[in-house]
């Protein structure tokens, strides 16, 4: 039999990004609870800032009955001449059952001891209280709170609590609240508190209460509005969308409104008064014809008729947030951009100070200019000694999410080469998956040398990510390398970069970073795992040359044919498994005796004396050699008894395995 089951818990406004960070899991937990407890059935999930809803429209009243099945020591062990011993004792005493009441059964290994039983199902009812604090318990907000005399915490105070199943007020407790059939209204229709019989008189009382239930309702309240407001006022409203869902979150009874501040203050940066309205206000920003404008939306909670007084104490809160930027902005341009405060702030501890680091950054700066060829050198050591000069600004210390981005803008205000301040502004680029990536090779060499250089020292200082943990982001500097030089085709070597500046980073373990990026590679790169160990099997380090390689060898691999030559070159690795394929191979022509491996050779040679403009016809070349190793392998006896034509007819193959080895190590690849 089912019947509806509603509950609610009733709780002081929930802080939005701690709960919205643990939303996502929220419907996964009750339904590992309700399968646990044999009550598994479909629900929804409702919140608003007041409380969290769990509504099952056909909920068992009672457990399925069950088989219990438990399975004991073999026959012949539990019985002694007819006894039974330990093990038949102990079993029947773990099934509460005397020795008697145990069967036997073969499963197929001879008999052993057997006891099954039928146990009723319980009560959903008796199970709903332990449920509805286990699920409680299980949600994880980072930070929580006790509040009157109590010991136990959660991340706001507990108010009420309602199990209503069918008509009927199930009784429990949480938190020392007990479960009854009343809840709360919107604050500014009632303070005092509504009964309700059934699901249905609740969801109907919500609404007549200034309460908007489902989150999916207040969003398309929001955005409705807005679209009404961009109309009317012929603006654009910058539509957030993890601002929009804070908004959600925070609100039962949404209305968005349109407010403005001062013209004076456009004279701010963009992102600055965007950053100012969001962080502090939650407000979203309105452009026109593509320009930052002086107004802004607030999404208010409030239930009224007049929102005047609402907008306008918005509009008076929002004032001196601006007044404050403004203040930061202009004493950052008088005082001007200046990197000798940073000799006062420590990056990481054993890697001195965040000025110490712009000079390693220099050293790297200067070591990429020279590969890349960028001839601009002086204004590549002065982007990377001004790059993290804006951590001293008061705009930054306020903001530090503009970090870069305000960099930017004094020192375009200062004058600088463009090629200066746009490197400030991209310097931290790619800063996540959907990122850009900075616009050019000048700003790539300062966005680079800040991630070798946190890769280089943290690695050097022990500050290495282990499983889940990597405080410092090094995987996503690590991804941001391999973005950078794929897009813009730079030979980024690490292995060479290492090498060049270890000096700078006593205690840098080359081979353990080089494998930790290598390990990243296997994330980045969408191709079968075997074909990318192949090519790091080459020894490849060159970041942009382990991508072409990829780029080439991949489709062969996934070709129909592919599987011709895996026979072939499996048995090219056979045959020089005991070569010193790192030594130098040399082949004595005078020792080719039969037609096959001279016809080898010869094609060997001329596909290794030709210049190849991309590896893609290297490999077509290379691969190109099976008909005349398959009729080596059919016609030539490589174990020859002069030890001399062995070696030589083992070195030609060598050879062979040698050229593929340059592009990737074949024997790695699996299909």
């Amino acid at each position: 039999m089912n019947k509806p089951l509603l509950i609610e818990i009733g709780v002081e406004e929930l802080p939005a990004i701690p709960f919205l960070k643990e939303l996502p899991n929220i419907e996964k937990k009750w339904s590992d609870i309700l399968e646990k407890n044999r009550l598994l059935c479909d629900f929804d999930f409702y919140y608003t800032p007041r409380r969290l809803v769990l509504w099952h429209r056909e909920f068992q009243v009672k457990q399925e009955d069950s088989v219990q099945e438990q399975f004991g020591a073999p026959v012949k062990i539990a019985f002694k001449d007819g006894e039974p011993t330990g093990a038949a004792l102990g079993f029947a005493k773990k099934c509460g059952v005397s020795v008697d009441e145990l069967d036997k059964i073969d499963q197929g290994r001879g008999e052993v001891l057997y006891f099954k039983k039928e146990v009723a199902g319980t009560d959903a009812k008796d199970l709903l209280n332990d449920m509805v604090n286990e699920f409680i318990n299980s949600l994880n907000f980072g930070k929580s709170m006790r509040w009157a005399s109590r010991t136990d915490t959660f991340i706001r105070p507990i108010r009420s609590l309602s199990m209503i199943l069918g008509e009927e007020v199930v009784e429990g407790e949480l938190f020392g609240v007990k479960s009854s059939n009343f809840s709360f209204a919107h604050r500014m229709v009632s303070y005092e508190p509504f009964t309700y019989n059934f699901a249905g008189d609740y969801f109907a009382k919500l609404d007549n209460n200034g309460v908007i239930l489902y989150p999916e309702d207040r969003r398309s309240r929001i955005l409705n509005q807005m679209k009404d407001i961009e109309q009317r006022h012929g603006v654009n409203i910058e539509l957030d969308k993890e601002l929009l869902e804070e908004v959600v979150a925070i609100t039962e009874y949404p209305t968005a409104l349109i407010g403005k501040f001062d013209e004076e203050f456009l004279e701010l940066p963009e992102e600055v008064i965007v950053t100012s309205m969001k962080e502090h206000q939650r407000y979203f920003a309105v452009y026109k014809d593509g320009k930052l404008t002086n107004n802004f939306i607030v999404v208010s909670n409030s239930k009224t008729e007049d929102f005047g007084y609402i907008i306008s104490g918005n509009e008076k809160v929002l004032r001196p947030r601006l007044a404050d930027g403004m203040f930061f902005y202009k004493n950052d341009i008088n005082n001007g951009l200046c990197n000798e405060g940073l000799k006062k702030l420590t990056f990481v501890e054993g890697l001195g100070s965040m000025y110490e680091k712009s000079q390693r950054e220099a050293k790297i700066a200067s070591f990429l200019a020279d590969i890349f060829n960028v001839e601009q050198k002086d204004l590549v050591e002065k982007a990377v000694m001004l790059s993290k000069a804006d951590l001293m600004s008061e705009m930054v210390f306020e903001f530090t999410e503009l970090q870069g981005l305000m960099g930017y803008y004094y020192a375009k205000l200062a004058g600088e080469d463009k090629l200066v301040y746009t490197a400030l502004k991209e310097q931290y680029l790619p800063d996540g998956e959907d990122s850009e990536l900075p616009s050019n090779k000048f700003s790539s060499i300062i966005a680079l040398s800040y991630k070798l250089d946190n890769l280089m020292g943290l690695f050097s200082v022990g500050k290495i990510p282990s499983g889940s943990k990597d405080p410092f982001g090094l995987r996503r500097a690590a991804a941001g390398i391999v973005k950078i030089a794929m897009e813009h085709e730079l030979p980024v070597d690490l292995g060479k970069i290492i090498d060049a500046l270890a000096a700078s980073y006593p205690g840098l373990d080359k081979k353990q970073l080089v494998e930790f990026f290598n390990e990243r590679l296997f994330k980045i790169f969408e191709v079968n795992p075997s074909v990318l160990k192949a090519v790091l099997g080459s020894g490849e380090t060159d970041i942009f040359k382990i991508s072409k390689k990829l780029c080439a060898l991949n489709p062969v691999v996934q070709s129909d044919n592919f599987k011709e030559y895996t026979t072939t070159f499996k048995r090219v690795a056979n045959i020089i498994k005991d070569v010193d394929i790192n030594s130098e191979l040399n082949v004595n022509d005078s020792l080719l005796e039969d037609a096959a491996e001279k016809e080898l050779y010869s094609a060997f040679t001329t596909v290794t004396s030709k210049d190849y403009t991309c590896y893609e016809d290297e490999l077509e070349a290379l691969f190109a050699l099976k008909p005349q190793l398959d009729n080596f392998f059919d016609n030539v006896f490589v174990n020859h008894e002069d030890e001399a034509i062995k070696t030589n007819r083992k070195n030609t193959i060598g050879l062979v395995y040698q050229e593929f080895r340059k592009i990737a190590d074949i024997k790695e690849i699996t299909i």
